[in-house]
């Protein structure tokens, strides 16, 4: 089990990663897609940690990941709209940091099981128009109630629509939902894929 000095000596190591130091297999995406938009939210205080929780802000993701991903944005743009990423790979420190926070398996992966940001192959995205507004959700980014599942049935028809827009051009170019968190995809087939630590750690 992961004791809290060295959790803490594990987050020091990854705010002074740098891209160099990541495995070969991940790809910066906005190489394979330039027009996809990136916030990553762990690389600033704005997300549920209120910390920075990791020092880089290329989103990070397997070639296979990033391929699909641009078939998905790809058919979007036809329609006026885009992929906004708020999270790619992400170290294992941070994901330690995640459960030590929020150990609840719904909205959190259990780091001793590897994780899925931690491969490489998983990414939370919204929709966007052409102009970078976001559209429409159900909830915002990590928001740990049931407002984030998939079948919550609560909200504006406008929101329910764009959720399910989202899930359905996702699910057509090889990715896969979780039922806690409508923004998260998995690659198909991510179990596949080992978790990546950072070279040095």
């Amino acid at each position: 089990m992961l004791n809290h000095r060295n959790l803490f000596s594990l987050l020091i190591a990854v705010s002074a990663l740098s891209l160099a130091s990541l495995d070969s297999a991940l790809i910066n995406v906005q190489t394979a897609i330039p027009s996809i938009q990136v916030d990553l939210k762990y690389a600033t205080p704005d997300n549920f940690t209120g910390q920075i929780v990791y020092d880089f802000h290329d989103c990070l993701l397997q070639e296979d990941a990033a391929l699909r991903l641009r078939e998905v944005q790809e058919e979007l743009e036809p329609m006026g709209l885009g992929l906004k990423i708020w999270d790619g790979y992400r170290p294992v420190a941070a994901q330690w940091k995640f459960w030590n926070l929020v150990p609840d398996e719904r909205y959190v992966s259990n780091p001793q099981k590897g994780g899925r940001h931690t491969r490489g192959t998983a990414v939370d995205v919204t929709l966007i128009t052409k102009d970078g507004k976001e559209l429409p959700m159900p909830s915002s980014f990590d928001d740990f109630s049931e407002k984030a599942h998939r079948n919550y049935m609560g909200a504006s028809s406008e929101e329910i629509a764009n959720r399910a827009l989202l899930q359905t051009v996702m699910e057509k170019h090889g990715f896969i939902g979780i039922a806690s968190e409508w923004w998260h995809f998995d690659l198909i087939g991510w179990n596949n894929y080992p978790p990546i630590e950072p070279k040095g750690l």
